[in-house]
């Protein structure tokens, strides 16, 4: 029962799209899109960016901060929503991840960090 009223919230947030603000304004910045592009950061299946191997202090910064600025969006949405902010971002990174590109980097259920080919991509069972 509960995890049928999860599916279905999940559901409604996904239909909408209310995940698209934070993935737009960080599509600006263009140290998030060269990472993005040399597969330094990915999707996770949390809602939230991750850092792909090694790190520096500069992209851990950057990695924080676009985090951080999803953190507050999804916090707002999801109280609009009148949904937990965990629910938000599962159907954040959901929708990030079924965003990507062939090319990019996204992190499997499994914890792995994948590359995007021309096949979906493996995502959470329970994403909507």
């Amino acid at each position: 029962m509960m995890r049928k009223t999860l599916v279905a919230g999940l559901t409604a947030l996904a239909l909408a799209g209310a995940a698209a603000v934070p993935a737009l304004a960080q599509q600006r910045d263009p140290a998030y899109a060269a990472a993005r592009a040399d597969g330094k950061v990915g999707e996770q299946p949390d809602g939230y960016l991750g850092i792909v191997g090694a790190s520096d202090p500069a992209l851990q910064r950057l990695v924080d901060d676009i985090n951080i600025k999803r953190r507050a969006v999804y916090a707002e949405k999801a109280k609009e929503n009148s949904a937990t902010l965990e629910a938000y971002a599962l159907t954040a990174g959901c929708q990030a991840i079924a965003r990507t590109v062939p090319g990019e980097k996204y992190r499997a259920p499994d914890g792995s960090w994948q590359t995007r080919t021309s096949a979906p991509p493996i995502r959470d069972a329970r994403c909507p």
